[in-house]
């Protein structure tokens, strides 16, 4: 284990930092009830131990694969670390997911449902999963449909899945305001607290509108390298 009396200053962080809290100052929150997940696909680990040093614990990952190759490695020398799975996940791999992870943010069908709950006996842990809603019903995208939500919840709340809130990603290029509060409300209609949504270039206007975790990777990483042709 790793240990520094006075973690190593991170710019991009303290400036992620200094925007949860005038964000939430406006919203007359308490930025100690935002979590930053630092957003670390396709990072390497040795782009993701600056944030590590600078004392940043909160971490999220899109693919369990990649997920197992770099955080058990990481893990070893900070074992405080909290991982978060917030890309799709198969069901085939829902057992590498429970025993990996700490939190689950695309819980968005019921045979997923079924996955995690066996693997959650199985291994006697239970971790938090937020329902992911395909909030602005794109096709493409991942997510249950916004009229699922009551069923999906009841069918994780009866199989003993603690379930923290919900999450969603907004549609590109347009206003996501509207997203946020459409979400939002769907949490209050479902008496869920946890509101996973917001990312680097939309975090503030989401912490104003409720965020609990906010993933932000650009803005603390920087823009990823464009693939050699």
């Amino acid at each position: 284990m790793i240990e520094r009396d006075t973690p190593l200053a991170n710019p991009p962080l303290e400036d992620i930092r200094s925007k949860i809290e005038k964000a939430a100052r406006i919203a007359d929150r308490k930025s100690s009830d935002i979590a930053l997940i630092a957003v670390s696909k396709t990072r390497s680990s040795d782009e993701i131990r600056p944030l590590l040093e600078a004392g940043h614990r909160v971490f999220g990952e899109n693919r369990v694969q990649e997920a197992m190759e770099k955080w058990p490695g990481l893990k070893a020398d900070y074992p405080d670390v909290e991982l978060h799975m917030i890309g799709q996940l198969q069901s085939n791999k829902a057992a590498e997911a429970v025993a990996l992870f700490d939190f689950i943010h695309s819980l968005d069908r019921l045979s997923l449902v079924k996955a995690l709950a066996k693997e959650m006996d199985r291994q006697d842990r239970r971790i938090g999963c937020f329902l992911q809603v395909n909030i602005g019903e794109e096709t493409q995208k991942g997510g249950c449909d916004i009229k699922a939500v009551p069923e999906l919840l009841a069918q994780a709340l009866k199989a003993s899945i603690p379930v923290a809130g919900l999450m969603a990603v907004p549609p590109e290029n347009v206003n996501p305001v509207p997203y946020f509060a459409l979400l939002a409300k769907l949490a209050r209609d479902h008496d869920l607290e946890g509101l996973s949504m917001g990312m680097s270039d939309d975090f503030e206007s989401a912490i104003k509108l409720g965020a609990t975790h906010i993933r932000v990777g650009t803005a603390l990483f920087g823009a990823r390298a464009t693939p050699a042709v």
